[in-house]
């Protein structure tokens, strides 16, 4: 399994912490002139999200989780009035697409100075870069994952969610607070097929955006490990390529954490899902 790419560009005191400093600040200040000059953008329960970034116990990880609509989704999501985006202390770490934001050394310079974890599609949960979030989680930091695993601009239900974040939240020593996100308007801002079938050189303007924040989730991991184990006996989903794994004090084989994981999936699904039929009717009553 191969290491970390440019670990040391993704260290907090990489060169004094200053090129983090920077780009954080740069990208905090165009994401805002994005959302708040160039469009209309609207935010129902931010003050949640802004209230988890700041304060929350110590050592307690914040796992955010939403659609994803386009390219832009991070770091423009975050850039709404009263968000401290330009904090590179309170900045989300974020799992990024290898393909297209590590392309050559300039790109993975910066995107990982701008705190973003290279993930290979494809890979699976126990890819090194995967770990290295689950060590972000355990240091009780904020990261930042779109479950369904591509950007979708069409306006249906959620769908399946890859397995990645659930790994995370049972992995993680410390459980993190998962909170749900739904927004609508970037696929707007920034269409996969504008002209000639590629994505425009500029974000669009005049569009509206409606970031809708969801409440902390739970999830009871002692009952749901047990469920797993119990309905895995029965399972013939495993193939031994993964790693057993102890969680909570229990042995979990391959067919135990696809059990655990499809769960928690569903569950995030879910909720996921009923947020964005909220997030209708409530774009509907600001119109």
């Amino acid at each position: 399994m191969g290491g970390r790419m440019m670990e040391w560009a993704a260290r907090a005191n990489h060169l004094g912490g200053i090129p983090r400093k920077l780009v954080i600040t740069a990208i905090g200040t165009f994401a805002k002139a994005v959302v708040n000059v160039m469009n209309s953008t609207t935010v129902h329960n931010g003050d949640t999200l802004i209230n988890l970034a700041r304060s929350r116990p110590a050592g307690v990880p914040l796992l955010t989780v939403s659609n994803h609509m386009s390219t832009l989704d991070d770091p423009v999501m975050w850039a709404f009035k009263g968000f401290p985006i330009c904090d590179a202390k309170l900045a989300r770490w974020v799992l990024a697409a290898e393909d297209i934001c590590f392309k050559n050394t300039v790109l993975s310079y910066f995107f990982r100075i701008g705190k973003c974890i290279p993930i290979t599609r494809g890979a699976g949960i126990y890819q090194e870069h995967m770990n290295e979030a689950l060590d972000r989680l355990t240091e009780g930091a904020w990261l930042h994952t779109f479950p369904e695993g591509k950007v979708c601009q069409e306006d249906a239900p959620i769908r399946r969610l890859k397995w990645g974040t659930a790994s995370l939240i049972a992995r993680a020593p410390v459980t993190p607070i998962v909170l749900p996100i739904i927004h609508h308007g970037f696929e707007k801002v920034m269409p996969e097929n504008y002209a000639f079938g590629r994505r425009p050189p500029v974000p669009l303007w005049n569009q509206e955006i409606k970031i809708v924040v969801g409440e902390p989730m739970e999830f009871n991991l002692p009952v749901l490990t047990e469920m797993a184990l119990s309905q895995s006996r029965d399972s013939s989903s495993s193939n031994g390529r993964w790693p057993r794994t102890i969680l909570g004090g229990l042995e979990l084989d391959e067919a135990a954490q696809k059990c655990l994981y499809m769960t928690i999936s569903d569950q995030i699904r879910t909720t996921l899902e009923n947020l964005r039929i909220f997030s209708k009717s409530y774009v509907k009553a600001e119109q």
